[in-house]
């Protein structure tokens, strides 16, 4: 039988909640699960000593993957202007951080209908950190006569959506859009990423 862990942290049983959600669901996944998983007793109640519910266990995730989004945005920020060199620099960092968050992204994806609150949270954490990010960019693009972009705020729109669909779907499904190979993938990205700016394709 489990025995309770004194060393066993706030942090283990988010990791352990992660784990257990992406793979049987969040209402499939007993508290008790979470804390054997953890190496604790499942009836010792010492998961309430850091969560009072199930529920406040799943915002820490959300909460821990916006932080990571927020992270991720700060770093694209402090990239070269020039898209030669920001383009695939910023596409190989989101991919890595969404790879990083990849049970933490099935949860999002399959597991928050039941709770709009957490999905609008979501939402304006990322609406307010990548895409604002991206729109910022690009419209920096245009203001130095760079880029030739309509509106930037529907171009990075356009452009995250692609290139985030090809994680997401590969989390989800274990495929990628038309099974594409990641650098020809990327390849064709970046491509067409400098013609929505208005850039010549090398």
């Amino acid at each position: 039988m489990a025995r309770s862990t004194p060393g066993v942290t706030r942090q283990n049983l988010v990791e352990a909640a992660t784990r257990l959600f992406s793979e049987r669901g969040f209402d499939q996944t007993s508290t008790a699960d979470i804390q054997r998983a953890c190496g604790l007793n499942p009836g010792s109640g010492a998961l309430y000593k850091h969560f009072p519910s199930k529920r406040a266990l799943l915002e820490e995730i959300v909460r821990q993957h916006l932080a990571g989004v927020s992270e991720s945005s700060r770093r694209a920020a402090a990239l070269p202007e020039a898209p030669d060199e920001a383009l695939p620099t910023v596409a190989r960092l989101v991919w890595d951080s969404m790879r990083r968050d990849r049970a933490a992204l099935r949860i999002i994806f399959r597991e928050l209908e039941p709770f709009p609150d957490l999905l609008e949270q979501m939402w304006h954490g990322v609406l307010g950190s990548v895409y604002t990010v991206a729109t910022e960019w690009i419209a920096s693009g245009v203001r130095r006569g760079d880029f030739q972009v309509e509106d930037p705020a529907a171009t990075a729109s356009v452009l995250l959506a692609s290139l985030t669909y090809y994680p997401i779907l590969e989390a989800l499904v274990g495929h990628t859009p038309g099974d594409a190979g990641e650098e020809a993938f990327l390849a064709a990205w970046t491509s067409q990423a400098r013609l929505s700016l208005g850039l010549k394709v090398r």
